[in-house]
């Protein structure tokens, strides 16, 4: 597998950070809402994208499903569904007067497959009753369980890129989520958007010493990459003000983009969001600081080998994410492990990307399995995380632990 490729794997199943590296490059597409193949018209307010979950004007949104809206008040929605009066707690948002929630809570409560068209950007609401299709799980994915001392903790392998195709996750996964007392990411990227995380990556992912990226990367990179913004319609300096590994962070967003896939979407996302509505504690096994140093301290040749092996590779980055995507729902863990080994061809990669931090992740994890709480924790990082020699489950392995595919 050429290093392109490695990195773009690092990105999608292994980093927790892509898409908050640097501002959005171009502003994000509209998304629309069908309910049974009819186009919910929103007169007020517009569905909007916030922290990662899609928000929706409520009482038009109800209303389209043929949901009588009771009351919405703080944190609880009642309504009536079929003659039976349903309460569910969700977060609320207003926004200009309009009250807004997301729309897979609410869709669930009533009833509603939620789906996602990638293509149309288009949120499907689908009767279960009047179902054309077979609801169909997502994938196998991948989980792994460990117990000791009273305590137990699934091991969940994220793509932290995804699409709705990905949902719903297969039961076993929605069972031991909700036994669980904490959910465990790498960090936590619902809070992306507070204002001294947002001051933390610009401050790591932007030049503070009067230089340009122009200064930091050879003129034929350069040149590749003013190509590349030109043909995709964005201001050739756009990025002048960044580091390479930053850039290269939002070249692989802009493009995963375009094909469907988003943070949003993504696995660990997706219990993020569950666990706010849950109001369970989530913990972070790292840092903005740690994962954003990690990248800052790369030397100034993988920065620059990173940045051009996307620029040369733009055009065919969708169709790999497409590969990653198919092998993490088919759960196939020689895939995986196949796609892990590709960090070992560049030992500074290798060592920061996976082994430092798995040592350090895996000593969390025991720190968890020796607390004698007899408490279950879902842990959910990138899947890039677990096999192989240097992997969380080899680690864990050998401070004694049997680790159990599931």
């Amino acid at each position: 597998m050429k290093n392109w490729k490695r990195i773009l794997l690092s990105l999608t199943i292994s980093l927790g950070l892509l898409g908050t590296a640097v501002p959005a490059m171009a502003a994000s597409q509209e998304t629309s809402v069908k309910v049974n193949d009819e186009a919910v018209k929103y007169a007020t307010g517009a569905p909007i994208l916030d922290k990662g979950t899609t928000l929706v004007p409520l009482r038009t949104t109800l209303d389209a499903m043929d949901v009588k809206l009771t009351t919405a008040k703080d944190d609880t929605i009642t309504a009536v569904v079929d003659g039976k009066t349903i309460t569910l707690k969700s977060k609320l948002t207003r926004i200009d007067g309009v009250t807004y929630a997301p729309i897979r809570i609410v869709g669930d409560a009533a009833g509603y497959e939620v789906r996602w068209d990638a293509t149309t950007r288009t949120v499907l609401l689908v009767s279960k009753g009047g179902a054309t299709e077979t609801a169909q799980t997502g994938g196998r994915g991948f989980m792994w369980e460990v117990e000791s001392n009273g305590n137990t903790i699934y091991l969940v392998g994220s793509m932290h890129i995804a699409d709705e195709s990905f949902y719903p996750l297969r039961p076993e996964f929605e069972e031991a989520f909700a036994e669980a007392d904490y959910l465990g990411v790498e960090i936590d990227i619902s809070n992306a958007a507070d204002e001294t995380t947002q001051k933390l990556i610009l401050d790591l992912s932007m030049y503070q010493d009067g230089t340009t990226l122009k200064d930091h990367i050879s003129s034929e990179t350069y040149t590749s990459l003013v190509e590349l913004l030109k043909k995709s319609g964005l201001e050739p300096k756009a990025f002048d003000a960044f580091k390479p590994w930053a850039v290269q962070s939002a070249l692989v967003t802009l493009q995963s983009t375009t094909s469907g896939y988003e943070m949003s979407s993504g696995v660990d996302m997706y219990f993020i969001q569950k666990a706010i509505e849950r109001k369970l504690p989530v913990i972070g096994l790292e840092s903005y600081e740690s994962q954003l140093g990690m990248f800052n301290d790369f030397s100034k040749e993988l920065q620059e080998e990173m940045l051009k092996g996307t620029i040369d590779n733009f055009d065919v980055l969708d169709s790999s994410v497409n590969e990653t995507a198919e092998m993490w729902k088919t759960g196939n863990d020689e895939q995986l492990l196949e796609l892990t080994d590709t960090f070992s061809d560049n030992e500074e990669y290798n060592k920061a990307m996976l082994v430092d931090r798995n040592i350090g992740m895996a000593d969390k994890i025991d720190g968890y399995l020796k607390n004698g709480k007899g408490e279950e924790y879902f842990i959910v990082v990138g899947a890039a995380h677990y096999l192989g020699d240097h992997g969380i489950v080899k680690l864990l392995e050998d401070k004694g632990y049997k680790v159990e595919r599931k």
